[in-house]
């Protein structure tokens, strides 16, 4: 049985996650994670914390062996946009649209 985490209004855009989440698909969980601890900036942690979830999820409530837990799926959806106003000039203002995202990742073990 497959078991997934969510992680809803990271704010990190969808367009900058997807391309992480897609290079994790199929790979078991524990490489993954380990990779992802050296790759640079905040969108790696954000997404290594979620695959932690799942792992630990899939260990405490499903009782799932962690050394058999392979990424079934991973995605990223649009979230809400939080809408803000910086001054231009002339006394106008310009709309800033800061992206965010829902993460979903899916892990289940091997199967033999």
């Amino acid at each position: 049985m497959a078991v997934r985490a969510l992680g809803k209004q990271i704010g990190i855009s969808p367009k900058r996650v997807r391309p992480l989440l897609r290079a994790l698909q199929g790979r078991p969980a524990q490489a993954a994670i380990d990779e992802l601890r050296f790759q640079p900036g905040p969108t790696a942690e954000q997404v290594r914390k979620l695959l932690k979830s799942a792992a630990a999820n899939a260990e405490n409530n499903e009782g799932m062996d962690p050394t058999r837990l392979v990424v079934v799926s991973a995605f990223a959806n649009q979230a809400v946009q939080a809408r803000r106003m910086r001054a231009r000039s002339r006394g106008r203002m310009g709309r800033v649209r800061r992206q965010a995202s829902h993460i979903t990742i899916v892990v289940d073990e091997q199967g033999d």
